[in-house]
């Protein structure tokens, strides 16, 4: 396992001034109402209404998108224009996977520390229900030399080649979740960490049930009102809040469901894993000049981020290998962060990172840690649920994530927080954020 080469931050200071997420809303089957463009100027709207300056005094925008749609190539420039952001604005999309979001806001963080700019755009925006359907490739072939048959004859022989099953097309994101290198879906990797860490199904059921008694308190408490912005379909359709939870969700319920991925003896279920969702997220970013020139009121400051890899079959762990080092870096032990935000990919994942923490042998031997590091107080820990009961659109979580840690952070009249998520492909990014 690895870690970006990265010493202690430097430079001016970066602060998060406002940000803005959209409901997050359970793909069912279909096309949603929503592109990932449309996700992203639904929620971008209202936040850049608010704001004391015009939309084109934003240096940049940058947008997190894994799935981009054909008729959106460049979200994030497509995003920008229609957001009124101006034709001469620079906009440009990065995907780093599970954290696209996130590398938006760190991306943004490193020019305006460095001194290149002074205020970004960034966010995230994911439309899995428009994921693709991807032609067979015996179709592609057969499509080739239809393509190239010239003579009657020539297309005749090209005819005879079809097979009805050439029809049957894949769903993109059925293979976007395998890892090409392991040939393991997500799911089996969260496989291979509960096996090694020891988590139960009976755990990972008991925390996805917590995930969304948590995410209905906080829904029902009105804690996410200054998060979420409603949207409204073409049809006019109102979405205003996140549709997935299951209030009602028990242990005695998921312990009815099959493991997807190991059966029969799986801990991974589609219960105990996140959803399949459509969302997005923008946070806006600011350097100290631009703070006083538009009378901003930062909400938070970022003091510090890490992007860290490790084999792609144990990719869950990256929250740990990559918070590690923000914590060495700050003189900070896990009990001092107050809030944390781990990206909920499988509950079984979130599991065995606490584990990993806590496991002498491991926190040695990978961490180079002196002994175990100890564990995260539940309390602390998504304290608001996470992926499971919210869904997890792939370019947009790592965003929502950092948005949220700050206003919990707030609510909670408490300072610190740290954001992190595991990565497809085995890695894992992490923030260090300060409420203001």
């Amino acid at each position: 396992m690895s870690q970006a080469k990265s010493g202690r931050p430097s430079g001016r200071p970066v602060y998060i001034v406002d940000g803005a997420r959209t409901p997050f809303i359970k793909a069912r089957g279909k096309p949603g109402p929503f592109t990932p463009v449309d996700l992203a100027v639904q929620c971008g709207r209202p936040l850049l209404l608010r704001q004391p300056f015009a939309a084109s005094a934003f240096d940049q925008v940058i947008l997190g998108c894994v799935n981009a749609i054909a008729d959106e190539q460049n979200p994030a420039r497509v995003a920008a224009l229609r957001l009124g952001c101006g034709t001469e604005m620079v906009a440009f999309t990065v995907a780093i996977n599970c954290g696209s979001g996130m590398q938006s806001i760190d991306t943004a963080y490193r020019y305006i520390r460095e001194g290149s700019s002074d205020m970004i755009l960034a966010g995230g925006a994911e439309s899995l229900s428009h994921a693709p359907l991807v032609v067979r490739a015996d179709a592609v072939d057969f499509l080739a030399a239809m393509n190239a048959a010239k003579s009657p004859m020539d297309k005749a022989k090209a005819i005879a080649g079809f097979r009805p099953d050439m029809l049957t097309p894949v769903i993109g994101l059925e293979r976007g979740l395998t890892d090409p290198i392991t040939n393991l879906g997500m799911g089996q990797t969260a496989e291979v960490l509960a096996h090694l860490f020891h988590v139960s199904r009976e755990m990972a059921d008991a925390y996805s049930v917590e995930s969304h008694k948590r995410l209905a308190k906080a829904a029902a408490e009105g804690w996410l009102t200054n998060e979420i912005e409603p949207m409204f379909s073409k049809d006019g359709e109102l979405f205003d809040h996140d549709d997935g939870v299951r209030a009602d969700s028990s242990v005695e319920k998921l312990g009815k469901l099959k493991p997807v991925f190991e059966r029969p003896y799986g801990k991974v279920t589609a219960g105990n894993s996140s959803q399949i969702t459509d969302g997005a997220s923008w946070v806006i970013l600011a350097s100290e000049d631009a703070v006083k020139k538009h009378g901003l009121k930062p909400i938070g400051v970022i003091k510090d981020s890490q992007w860290s890899a490790c084999d792609p079959s144990v990719m869950g762990l990256g929250p740990v290998i990559s918070s590690t080092p923000l914590l060495k870096r700050a003189g900070l032990s896990l009990s001092d962060i107050d809030v944390w935000e781990i990206n909920e990919a499988f509950a079984a994942q979130v599991l065995s990172c606490l584990a990993a923490w806590n496991d002498e042998t491991f926190c040695k031997g990978v961490l180079g840690l002196p002994g175990a590091a100890g564990m995260i107080d539940p309390e602390k820990l998504n304290i608001d649920g996470g992926a499971i009961a919210l869904g997890h659109p792939v370019g947009a979580s790592g965003n929502r994530i950092v948005l949220h840690a700050i206003n919990a952070l707030h609510r909670l009249g408490k300072k610190t927080a740290i954001a992190t998520e595991c990565i497809g492909g085995g890695q894992g990014g992490a923030m260090l954020i300060e409420a203001v």
